[in-house]
């Protein structure tokens, strides 16, 4: 862990820092990424040092090999980081392990950047339980669906933002296009295995895995059940291609960029990629719903900012979050060319710099209208290792090992098997 030596600070009502006692603060950060990634999340910590020159951050990187089991031994000891990254699934372990600072009162005070009241209320997921809130995402990265212009219009249809300014994106469609798209030469869509897909999907036909309490309600919810089978279907009838049998080293997103495939899902993640390839014609579009609504709820992947309960400086790394996932933290980090969205709302002008063309609205929908992994409608990423026996049953229905109805039967017990402990 690296240590950076700096000066103490006293909070002012608008939240900078004032000159202190004169005392030694230490803050240490710790996150994954990439090195693109480390370079975005630095230009926040450069902007709250410029404003609190007597509190010093240094970054953290860790590799995300193994992240959370690490990150849980430090914070169990004497050498975690002040503040760090922490996934969905991560987050209820280290509440209930008494290892992360309620951060409510921080953030309702003065000396906040800003105030918990100003984030979507499904982004806190698993981060805040029985009222207290343990974590705050610093960005998010709402499901949307990519379409490749040039390969609709060489399979002569319309775009997916026609259909749905008329009404008609929706599963019937969906069906329809991949199957033209197919019979064009191309692959209609490539469908991935992990829950901000399966939720997504399932969502949009107004299906439920568990509800808006918690509870598991898969065995009794036919729409979910629908949804099985549909996504079966999708990819035994040649509409979609699993990414779990692609060749070794063909990717989504290379796929895509080369013109072999008509759609892919994801968040902001594949865009700056994307961005960088001038002859790739796409836009965004949400994901085709089979209810009545235009727009059903979609799955925001997140990450969560929490601070180390036994951080010798808490009111100063407390102060640091609040500007990380604040205004100005998030519009350093989620501007153009940025890969995730702020996920304050106020932030987001920043982000939509240099989109005008594209369809950036839908990510902003889904942010607004979704729920993390580890939320009460997503709640299996509360139960340690659940998310990773549901994706390794279903990774057998895509790869023609399993129908969706053994599929289905299988989840039920998986889940049922951890709920009931």
């Amino acid at each position: 862990m690296f240590i950076v030596i700096g000066c103490s600070s006293n909070s002012t009502s608008s939240g900078k820092t004032s000159s202190g006692n004169g005392k030694t603060i230490q803050l240490t950060m710790q996150a994954w990424g990439n090195p693109a990634e480390l370079k975005v999340y630095q230009k926040a910590i450069d902007g709250f040092m410029d404003e609190n020159p007597n509190i010093r951050v240094k970054l953290v990187p860790v590799s995300s090999d193994q992240y959370d089991q690490k990150l849980m031994t430090s914070l169990q000891g004497s050498k975690g980081p002040d503040v760090f990254y922490a996934h969905e699934p991560t987050m209820p372990q280290m509440i209930e392990a008494d290892v992360v600072q309620p951060l409510d009162d921080f953030f309702n005070s003065e000396a906040s950047y800003v105030n918990l009241k100003e984030f979507p209320e499904g982004l806190f997921g698993p981060a805040r339980q029985e009222g207290i809130t343990y974590g705050v995402a610093p960005d998010a990265n709402p499901m949307v669906i990519y379409y490749n212009k040039t390969i609709f219009k060489e399979a002569g249809l319309k775009t997916p933002q026609e259909y749905y300014e008329e009404g008609n994106w929706n599963w019937d469609t969906f069906i329809e296009v991949t199957s033209k798209i197919k019979e064009s030469g191309k692959e209609g869509l490539i469908m991935e295995n992990w829950q901000g897909h399966w939720y997504s999907w399932i969502w949009s036909n107004g299906g439920r895995i568990f509800d808006e309490e918690g509870n598991f309600v898969l065995p009794e919810n036919e729409k979910a059940k629908e949804t099985f089978h549909f996504l079966h279907d999708l990819v035994s009838n040649g509409n979609a291609v699993y990414a779990g049998s692609l060749p070794q080293g063909q990717g989504v997103d290379a796929m895509f960029m080369s013109n072999q495939v008509g759609m892919v899902a994801g968040g902001r993640w594949f865009t700056p990629q994307f961005d960088q390839n001038p002859s790739l014609d796409y836009d965004y579009i949400y994901f085709p719903s089979n209810t009545k609504e235009k727009q059903e709820m979609v799955s925001v992947p997140v990450a969560y900012m929490s601070v180390n309960k036994k951080s010798e400086h808490l009111e100063e790394a407390m102060k640091f979050v609040s500007y990380y996932v604040g205004k100005e933290g998030q519009e350093a980090r989620t501007g153009k060319d940025g890969n995730a969205l702020p996920s304050l709302p106020s932030a987001d002008e920043n982000a939509l710099e240099g989109s005008s063309e594209k369809h950036m609205e839908y990510l902003f929908d889904g942010r607004n209208n979704g729920f993390t992994h580890g939320s009460n409608f997503a709640r299996d990423a509360q139960f340690a290792g659940l998310t990773t026996e549901i994706s390794e049953t279903i990774d057998l229905m895509f790869l023609g090992k399993e129908d969706a109805d053994t599929t289905i039967d299988k989840v039920i017990k998986i889940i049922n098997q951890y709920v009931d402990k």
